[in-house]
């Protein structure tokens, strides 16, 4: 009799004893549809990956769900794939993906049946992403995962490390006009895990080559971004720390695109750090912007006024922070510190950008206010560079 999981059936992963974070192994014959599966389950929790080009070793990924893609069919030898997984008393789920009624979703769930493996409810063509989740959503009622212990040393060596970018938007056009690089750990155990689990300090050995690996990464997915997209602004954060190696900086200056489109790269550094070390940073500021580097002021706030104390202001941008962003429609203190920092860039020729905007709202309290560029959820998450690279649509929010 055929064996259909749900949460009660379900294997969780226990901490100590195995991963936790479940693995799912796509399979499907159109190429396009296992990249949009293996990403989806990604950004829903999962340590996602496709098929590997022999189906026999797909046990070899340790999957605790099997998704099938089914339309095609043909390409791939759905029938071999369920016998290796039956041969190997595969202990976790498959799910099958078709249009409703397909005869060969109906044969997968009469194999799965013979072969004694245990298979969700099919999921039928088209769906959407909420209709994924609920299908997948016995392997996701987990609680929070611990947080992991991360060797940064360990994840360069490894190729762990990945650059994920979040789109920065004309406030008036709603045109991608940039977009900023957040790093993430792709760990084979505990899936993306976050910048607070692992950045180190400047005291840390791989500081340096964590750096390194931001700027040439960025380097590497802005030709990438060109081929698809055309020429993009690409800002990266570093800390103050870096910038103070000086042979460092002047080593990936060297490394920095010659191709006439590349408009430079500009760094993000905390409001903070600018205030505290006020002439340092104006000198570094003054010599990196003839070497195609500009900086950015981070996470600017009530504090800003402590800016104009600057002897110069050799600054491109500031970006208000999220907690005078989040809620500005309605509170009228945080729209004073936003239009007390626009007309603060305004008399030095500076960009803005707000952060962490995710209503409709906040956006068109932004808006009104003047400022130049937005970022949030509301216009999409940060995303892997090759999801961003397929896809820079906007949602569209009427004024």
């Amino acid at each position: 009799m055929e064996r259909h999981a749900d949460i009660a059936d379900v294997r969780r992963p226990i901490f100590g004893r195995r991963k936790v974070v479940p693995r799912a192994t796509v399979v499907d014959s159109k190429k396009h549809n296992q990249v949009f599966l293996t990403e989806a389950l990604t950004e829903l929790g999962f340590i996602a990956s496709e098929c590997p080009p022999e189906p026999n070793s797909i046990m070899d990924t340790a999957p605790d769900l099997v998704v099938l893609g089914i339309a095609g069919g043909e390409a791939v030898e759905i029938g071999r794939i369920l016998h290796h997984l039956g041969d190997a008393a595969f202990e976790g789920s498959v799910l099958a993906i078709g249009p409703a009624g397909s005869v060969l979703v109906t044969a997968v769930r009469q194999l799965c049946s013979e072969l004694g493996l245990a298979m969700l409810t099919p999921l039928a063509t088209p769906f959407s992403i909420e209709a994924l989740k609920r299908r997948i959503a016995p392997f996701l009622r987990n609680g929070d995962a611990p947080h992991p212990v991360i060797d940064v040393a360990e994840a360069l060596k490894l190729g762990w490390l990945e650059l994920w970018y979040q789109q920065k938007v004309d406030a008036r056009s709603l045109l991608a006009r940039g977009a900023e690089a957040l790093v993430r750990i792709r760990h084979p155990a505990w899936g993306i895990v976050a910048p607070a689990d692992f950045i180190p300090d400047a005291n840390d050995p791989s500081f340096r080559g964590f750096s390194e690996f931001v700027v040439a990464r960025a380097v590497e997915d802005w030709h990438l971004f060109m081929q698809s997209h055309g020429a993009l602004e690409l800002s990266i954060n570093l800390p103050l720390a870096f910038l103070k190696d000086r042979p460092a900086v002047l080593d990936l200056c060297r490394k920095l695109p010659s191709h006439p489109a590349f408009g430079g790269l500009l760094v993000e550094i905390e409001s903070d750090d600018i205030i505290e070390n006020r002439d340092l940073v104006v000198e570094f500021a003054k010599e990196l912007r003839f070497r195609n580097f500009a900086i950015s002021i981070d996470n600017v706030g009530a504090d800003w006024p402590e800016l104009a104390l600057l002897p110069i202001f050799p600054f491109v941008e500031l970006k208000v922070a999220r907690q005078f962003v989040a809620g500005c429609a309605e509170d009228r203190l945080k729209q004073v510190v936003c239009r007390g920092v626009i007309d603060f860039a305004a008399n030095y020729g500076a960009r803005t950008v707000a952060k962490g905007i995710e209503t409709r709202d906040d956006f068109l309290a932004i808006q009104g206010m003047g400022f130049d560029m937005v970022q949030g959820f509301l216009f999409g998450k940060p995303v892997s560079a090759q999801k961003f690279a397929r896809s820079r649509a906007l949602p569209q929010v009427s004024s």
